[in-house]
C-alpha cells in the first residue's frame, strides 16, 4: 500500500512516460487495426504514427498479436464501462434501455465499431477467440446482473446489439429506403444524419 505514496524518482518518471507512450500506442493501434485488422495492419505504420521505433513498440507489446489483444480488451472495457455508467441506479427494462442507448452512442465512434468488428473477424486465431469469448462473458454477466433479466431477455439484448453493429457499419441511417428503415433500431434521441 505504501508504494502508492513513494516520492517520484527518475525510474518512476521514466515508467510514467512509458505508460503514457503505451496509451498513445493503444489509441493509434485501435485506429490502424480498425481499418486493417490483425493480419492487414503493419506495426511499422503504428510505430511511425506514434513517432517511435518498431523495436520500442515491441518492448512494450512483445508481438503484433499482443498489441491487437490489448486493443480488443480496450473495446470490451469501454463497452462495459458505458453499460455500467448507464445502468447505475437502474434495474430491469429501465437498465436494459439505458445500456442499449449507451451502446448506440458508442457506435457513433466508427473506430470503436470497426475495431470491434475486426475482433470478430480475427476469431480464427485461438488467442483472439478466447479473449473475445471472455469479453462477451463479462458483458453478458454484467447485463444479466445489472438488469436482473432472464436468459431470453439478455439474449435478445445482445441480438439487438449485433443488429445495431451491422446497421452502423452499413450506415443505414443514410439510406432512405423502406428496407433500411425497417432495420433501424428506434431509439429516443437518435436522429438521421444529414
Amino acid at each position: 500500500m505504501t508504494a502508492n505514496f513513494l516520492p517520484m524518482t527518475a525510474t518512476r518518471g521514466t515508467r510514467q512516460t512509458a505508460d503514457a507512450r503505451r496509451e498513445e500506442i493503444l489509441r493509434v493501434a485501435m485506429e490502424e487495426f480498425a481499418h486493417g485488422g490483425l493480419d492487414g495492419t503493419p506495426t511499422d505504420a503504428i510505430a511511425k504514427r506514434v513517432g517511435i521505433s518498431q523495436p520500442y513498440l515491441f518492448r512494450l507489446f512483445h508481438t503484433k498479436k499482443d498489441l491487437f489483444l490489448a486493443v480488443v480488451g480496450r473495446c470490451f472495457e469501454r463497452t462495459q464501462r458505458a453499460f455500467a455508467d448507464a445502468a447505475q441506479g437502474r434495474t430491469g427494462q429501465d437498465a436494459l434501455h439505458a445500456m442499449g442507448n449507451a451502446y448506440a452512442d458508442l457506435l457513433t465512434d466508427r473506430t470503436l465499431l470497426l475495431g470491434q468488428l475486426q475482433a470478430y473477424v480475427a476469431c480464427q486465431d485461438p488467442d483472439v477467440r478466447a479473449l473475445v469469448r471472455d469479453g462477451f462473458k463479462g458483458l453478458t454477466t454484467f447485463v444479466t446482473d445489472a438488469s436482473g433479466a432472464n436468459a431470453e431477455t439478455v439474449r435478445h439484448f445482445f441480438e439487438t446489439g449485433m443488429l445495431m453493429n451491422v446497421v452502423a457499419a452499413m450506415e443505414l441511417d443514410r439510406v432512405d429506403e423502406p428496407w433500411a428503415r425497417n432495420l433501424m433500431i428506434a431509439r429516443k434521441g437518435v436522429h438521421r444524419r444529414e
